[in-house]
């Protein structure tokens, strides 16, 4: 697919930091109904994006996310992220 601009990734971590979406996901593996609701509010920014891209880049990012907290965590400052900060508040 295409590459998620800057934009999109922060309107993508924007609804994810939404309290009752991340309530849903806490909870369940098979989330397409709550990757379709992401996905239909992600147009209404005017991205169109359809679920499987935004179920994919959460769980790149989320990967991304841990990979360097634990590089973190283990003293080691080199690896870095974008949203980094964005995705440690929520996460």
């Amino acid at each position: 697919g295409k590459h998620w601009t800057v934009n999109e990734v922060r309107a993508l971590i924007r609804i994810w930091s939404d309290k009752s979406i991340q309530q849903q996901l806490e909870g369940t593996v098979r989330n397409k109904r709550i990757f379709e609701q992401v996905a239909a509010r992600l147009q209404k920014f005017g991205i169109d994006r359809d679920w499987k891209q935004c179920r994919t880049k959460y769980k790149n990012l989320k990967h991304e996310y841990k990979s360097v907290k634990s590089a973190q965590d283990s003293g080691s400052t080199s690896k870095s992220m974008k949203f980094f900060n964005e995705l440690d508040a929520i996460l």
